[in-house]
């Protein structure tokens, strides 16, 4: 028994030093420069939703409520577009292939106005062949591929919001200060 687990050790071993010297580590917990953010629309679509669910006690409405403090950057979710295009059809004209596109636009600035990240565009799609005989099953599958690509949308943007480092507006730039000597 003793010998056993010896040897499924030693087994482990090399192949956890080989990760951990290829630099593989297991994402932790994001953390944000912000303590409070509001999301806008804040009955808005389903990427808002979602985000206000990752978030969670972060999240605050954009007017203070009596005795909170006012919320330190606002992300605003200014396009939410879902989109399914006609990619390829049949020889009889015939729909065959879609594809479905979900584009989200967002920024995130201050109260102040004073934008940390500007408008960005964040696009993901999938293709989902078409069949008239399963039309329940493919419309199934769309509403599945559009959760998953919502899902990888929240993630990315989850990521974006954790890469900003500070919310403190940024030191001026000074001139050098020209000295003046006496003759």
């Amino acid at each position: 028994m003793a010998a056993l687990q010896r040897r499924r050790i030693l087994l482990a071993a090399p192949l956890l030093a080989v990760l951990a010297g290829c630099g593989f580590k297991l994402r932790g917990k994001q953390t944000f420069a912000f303590d409070t953010i509001a999301i806008t629309p804040e009955n808005g679509g389903a990427v808002a939703t979602e985000l206000v669910r990752y978030l969670g006690k972060a999240v605050r409405p954009l007017a203070a409520v009596d005795g909170q403090e006012p919320v330190q950057v606002i992300l605003d979710i200014l396009q939410d577009v879902r989109e399914k295009i006609v990619v390829g059809v049949n020889s009889s004209g015939q729909v065959r292939e879609f594809q479905l596109r979900l584009r989200v636009q967002f920024r995130l600035r201050t109260p102040d106005g004073r934008e940390i990240i500007a408008p960005t565009d964040m696009v993901q799609q999938r293709d989902i062949s078409f069949n008239e005989t399963a039309v329940l099953a493919k419309e199934a599958e769309e509403v599945l591929l559009y959760r998953d690509m919502q899902t990888d949308i929240v993630q990315q943007l989850m990521r974006r919001l954790a890469a900003v480092k500070t919310i403190a507006a940024p030191e001026p730039l000074m001139a050098p200060s020209a000295t003046v000597t006496a003759p």
